[in-house]
């Protein structure tokens, strides 16, 4: 059986899933460790889902729920399916409970990015229900990091 659920407490086999989950979805920024994970469960903006079975956490996705001038809106980031639990469903739970909690708490919008290059998670969104809207994306990096 699956379960997904909100990570409430930093545990150990938390650490470790996030320690071994963020490699497979970006290269270039190292795992948060327990204390900015311990920030991440505290925000009252952001809630960090978890999808587990009987051998362990199999994936994960942030949702932050924020208001606006124009309302409650939310967006989901770093939506992480293990690659050996990829094509079973985990990606539509984490992204299902994700979307429930969002208009739960008032959102109306839930809106994410993905890259191109992540074809099966663009099939997934689409399936769920997302459109893909015309629009750009704009990211403004310190001019130290600028280039990288």
């Amino acid at each position: 059986m699956v379960d997904t659920y909100i990570a409430t407490d930093v545990s150990d086999e938390l650490v470790e899933a996030i320690r071994r989950l963020v490699p497979q979805l970006s290269r270039s920024n190292p795992p948060p460790d327990r204390d900015a994970l311990q920030e991440i469960i505290d925000s009252d903006c952001s809630a960090l889902f978890m999808c587990r079975d009987d051998t362990g956490i199999l994936g994960t996705l942030t949702l932050i729920v924020f208001r606006i001038p124009t309302g409650v809106r939310a967006w989901i980031e770093d939506v992480i399916v293990d690659e050996a639990a990829r094509g079973k469903g985990v990606g539509r739970l984490l992204n299902e409970a994700a979307i429930e909690h969002a208009f739960s708490h008032g959102a109306i919008t839930v809106d994410l990015t993905s890259r191109p290059s992540r074809e099966a998670a663009n099939r997934l969104y689409r399936r769920i229900g997302f459109v893909e809207r015309d629009t750009n994306v704009y990211r403004f990096s310190p001019p130290e990091q600028q280039g990288s």
